[in-house]
């Protein structure tokens, strides 16, 4: 990405995100980084000391599961997939991100004839 292109994430946002790339198939943490930055069309780069703790985070409340295996590249590295319960929560949190978005959207689009 372009140096001042990047989008700061508001808070909860990463979970959100890993959520979704996780939904997609089971990865290592590199390759929720990587998957997140192909579907934000490289526009979301997300910081591996970011990423990690949200894993851990994710993992603890039971939103995913890890277990170990082995990379492309024949390293040991711990693989993620969504739970039943991830599942829900990432439905969840994208109806509120689109009702957000959509209410932040009305406001930026008003006009001063509309008031």
């Amino acid at each position: 990405m372009a140096k001042g292109t990047s989008i700061d994430l508001l808070q909860g946002t990463l979970d959100m995100l890993v959520l979704k790339a996780v939904s997609l198939g089971p990865l290592h943490g590199y390759g929720v980084l990587l998957r997140i930055q192909q579907l934000s069309e490289n526009r979301l780069e997300i910081q591996q000391g970011s990423l990690y703790p949200a894993l851990y985070r994710l993992e603890h409340e039971g939103w995913i599961t890890g277990e170990w295996g082995e990379s492309e590249n024949k390293r040991r590295a711990r693989f993620y997939r969504l739970t039943k319960d991830g599942r829900k929560r990432l439905e969840a949190e994208t109806r509120k991100w689109n009702q957000f978005a959509g209410v932040v959207g009305t406001v930026l689009n008003a006009v001063p004839e509309q008031l």
